[in-house]
């Protein structure tokens, strides 16, 4: 793990218990019998029942643990030992057959030796964490079985060039750079999108921008099929305060605004 990706890593460890407590995740729903995985997660990704899921970047792992209660067979990967070690015990309280696995995502391949997942599955945020998506996709692809598919639900590459730190902002301004650059961006985030009145202290992170191009281009070129791809103008937080919410767990651009990509799902396969 480099420098960069380690400073990133102390931010995830001290968000973990803010979030297990936030109503953002919504624990208490979860423990109550509910998924946490939204519409569009389950139009992509479909019915899971009997098929072995690889989660990768699962956090304390609550979508990984939603598609067990699905009937798959779940594997979740995290760099943050909080966080797996959250995920197992929820695993372990709800009663529900998953493993998860401590790991850089790039050392995944070392860390799970399965190769024949039938999904591949990751969602909301992952992408700017990480500084080589090619390598990223590569290691998805590798985990794949032959004919096994690829499911990425993430934040729109355009909306993450937005400022999101003016609490009055009441319009798009673009700040971040769209392109990719391989030295990241230095960004103070202060307490969390779970929570953003949580009092933190390890606040230093590192972002990589990721053109679509590069997003696209990197699945094709690990080996992978692109399938399907669609954009959407909804997001599941409110990324900026000008987002009204459309329905519980649905943002979107209020009434009159010019309607941007929020979020895109992609879907890819490799081949047989």
């Amino acid at each position: 793990m480099n420098e960069h990706m380690a400073v990133n890593r102390e931010w995830w460890n001290e968000r973990v218990p803010i979030h297990a407590k936030s109503k953002f995740y919504d624990l208490d729903g979860f423990r109550a019998g509910k998924t946490n995985l939204l519409g569009i997660e389950q139009e992509e990704v479909g019915d899971v029942r009997g098929q072995r899921l690889l989660h990768l970047q699962c956090h304390f792992g609550l979508s990984t643990l939603s598609f067990a209660r699905l009937s798959a067979s779940v594997v979740g990967v995290d760099f943050s030992a909080p966080a797996v070690a959250l995920a197992r015990s929820l695993a372990d309280e709800e009663g529900l057959p998953a493993r998860f696995v401590e790991s850089d995502v790039y050392d995944a391949l070392d860390a799970v030796t399965e190769r024949d997942f039938d999904v591949v599955f990751a969602s909301y945020g992952v992408l700017g964490w990480l500084p080589d998506v090619p390598g990223w996709m590569r290691v998805a692809a590798e985990f794949l079985r032959p004919g096994g598919r690829f499911h990425l639900i993430e934040i729109h590459p355009f909306t993450a060039t937005f400022d999101d730190e003016d609490p009055d902002a009441s319009e798009p301004r673009v700040r971040y750079p769209y392109f990719h650059d391989p030295e990241p961006d230095h960004e103070i985030c202060e307490a969390t999108y779970a929570d953003r009145d949580a009092e933190t202290t390890h606040d230093d992170t590192r972002f990589w921008a990721h053109d679509l191009g590069e997003i696209l281009g990197s699945a094709i070129e690990a080996g992978m099929v692109i399938e399907a791809y669609r954009e959407l103008p909804t997001t599941c937080f409110q990324e900026f305060p000008y987002l009204v919410e459309r329905r519980p767990g649905e943002w979107g651009w209020p009434e009159g605004m010019t309607e941007l990509p929020l979020q895109f799902a992609l879907r890819a396969r490799k081949p047989q």
